[in-house]
């Protein structure tokens, strides 16, 4: 139980990410079907089989909402169950135990609604919207909103709204990729583009008028945006809004192009739904490590400052020498240790707990050996970007360039945790208590599965195409994953300072991945273009990490 407290922060961001999405595909996939599908089934040719496809999708989405939703509200009661004297049914009646189980019954009971009895009945459209409603109302008090002691009322509607926009544009998005797939005339694009087109316009306008009130009622100001976590988010937030609007405003063209009978390319409207589907997962994903953190106007000191942001990113040059390991603070506190149990005749404690929720001690040698950790890996990335453009160039035999992803992923292991084996006292498997850890052994695996995929791809070791797909979904996934990460550090300021930097790093991350995933999937020159754009993300990563400071 001790553990589960322990990873509870960072676990309940990820389940409550993946809530989002499975609640935002399942209003997405209703209002697809009410407004669209079941409209057009008669209009269209194979609108039954769309219908269907449809259906089962929002349902897949309902029983993922269900899961997700159970996962989450069960380790939030087991939390405080073992964090504050209470019993089950004490618990249940807090509000999160509360939403979360409305919401639940709401994806159960739009089971047997979507069902052929029900569908061919005129509650067919009502029941369903119905439903969605009131599982949108019971998600709002799960968020700011609800805990906010001003204009609670107003929050709570913007907030509605918010998640309506995103479940109609972003969450219908797969039942209008899933379209694109099963139809096959001009005709049929043509209405379904038009109609989805009008809905995501609807979903864009209920983001941006909700987005900018509730900026102006969590973040307050200017300082507010750029000198607390919350702010950088939604400035990460915003940055993956405009990119999910430029990808739309080109489906726009092709859907105009198709209403004026003019030719266009369907598979490019596809390809780039399919990307949206992407970055709107991970703008999920941004969302909920937004509600782990307080608005700006709650945070009037420990703010960052323009000056302090100035200083920490001036240019200087990377930090190639590393300090010696026995300087490290936790090294010269187990050395002391050591020292005073040998002259007891005792057996010396362990500096260091993993799991034990102290944070650790921290000195000038420790910033300069996670300096110098960054720095080198800033080194590799740089030159996998290079070597990577060199062989898009036509440089054959720089194919192998992935497997510098290993030698990569080897150095992190051993440096990223000095504490830990092999190199400090704490063994290998206990270390996975450390929440901090456990995250750098994630993005290792994550790095080490990207490039032998991608190694294989390019050596003609592994044929098929599915297999050269995991290398853009990998690193896609791993610069999600970097939004969620955080650091171990008591100072607030200094702790944002490094949010500054891994932001940009995961939107790089974000880029690069569906960049790949569009050389691959695009035909024609769209997809000549992003091979050149994918691997130069690499390249900034690597000038990000290159440029990246603690003190």
């Amino acid at each position: 139980m001790e553990l589960l407290v322990d990873i509870f922060g960072y676990l309940s961001i990820i389940l409550h990410g993946v809530t989002i999405i499975a609640q935002s595909m399942m209003l997405g996939g209703i209002l697809f079907l009410v407004f669209l599908a079941r409209p057009f089934t008669h209009l269209i040719t194979q609108g039954d089989d769309l219908e269907r496809r449809v259906t089962r999708l929002t349902l897949y989405s309902a029983i993922g909402l269900i899961l997700a939703e159970m996962t989450g509200v069960g380790l939030q009661i087991a939390v405080v169950m073992s964090t504050v004297d209470l019993g089950f049914l004490d618990v249940m009646q807090a509000p999160f135990a509360i939403a979360g189980t409305v919401k639940m019954l709401c994806a159960l009971l739009l089971i047997p609604c979507l069902g052929q009895r029900v569908a061919t009945r005129s509650l067919a459209a009502v029941l369903p919207l119905l439903i969605g409603a009131a599982e949108l109302t019971a998600a709002t008090f799960t968020t700011h909103a609800y805990a906010r002691l001003d204009d609670n009322v107003l929050l709570l509607f913007v907030e509605g709204l918010h998640q309506f926009g995103a479940a109609i544009w972003v969450g219908a998005i797969p039942c209008f990729v899933l379209a694109l797939g099963r139809l096959h005339d001009a005709h049929s694009w043509r209405l379904v583009g038009a109609r989805f087109s009008r809905m995501s316009m609807i979903g864009v306008t209920s983001i941006v008028i909700s987005g900018a009130v509730m900026s102006f009622f969590y973040i307050g100001n200017w300082q507010g945006f750029y000198g607390t976590a919350y702010g950088v988010m939604v400035g990460a937030k915003i940055a993956m809004f405009l990119a999910l609007l430029a990808l739309g405003a080109g489906n726009l063209m092709v859907t105009e192009r198709l209403r004026k009978n003019q030719d266009a390319s369907v598979i490019r409207m596809r390809r780039f739904a399919e990307v949206e589907i992407g970055i709107g997962f991970t703008l999920f994903f941004a969302a909920a490590s937004l509600t782990s953190v307080p608005p700006a106007v709650d945070l009037s000191t420990d703010r960052v400052t323009l000056h302090e942001i100035a200083v920490r990113n001036a240019p200087a040059w990377p930090r190639l020498t590393s300090p010696d390991h026995d300087k490290l603070a936790i090294s010269q506190m187990q050395a002391r240790l050591d020292t005073q149990a040998q002259q007891r005749g005792q057996v010396a404690a362990q500096a260091n707990v993993p799991g034990s929720g102290v944070l650790p001690p921290r000195n000038a040698d420790d910033i300069a050996w996670s300096e110098y950790n960054h720095h080198w890996a800033g080194i590799f990335v740089l030159l996998i970007g290079f070597l990577a453009l060199l062989h898009r160039a036509g440089v054959g035999w720089l194919k192998h360039w992935p497997l510098l992803f290993l030698l990569m992923a080897g150095f992190l292991l051993v440096r990223s945790d000095p504490e830990v084996w092999p190199m400090g006292n704490e063994g290998f498997w206990v270390a996975w208590r450390d929440v901090e850890v456990t995250q750098h052994r994630f993005f290792v695996a994550l790095i080490m599965l990207f490039g032998l995929f991608e190694w294989a791809v390019r050596t003609g070791r592994l044929r098929s195409a599915k297999a050269a797909l995991v290398f853009p979904l990998l690193v896609s996934v791993g610069g999600a994953m970097l939004l969620t990460h955080n650091h171990q550090i008591s100072n607030v300021k200094d702790q944002l300072l490094i949010e500054l930097t891994h932001t940009p790093l995961a939107l790089a991350g974000v880029s690069a991945g569906w960049a790949r995933w569009l050389e691959l999937r695009l035909p024609g020159r769209g997809g000549r273009i992003a091979g050149w754009v994918w691997p130069i993300c690499f390249m900034l990563v690597g000038v990000i990490l290159l440029w990246y400071r603690e003190a």
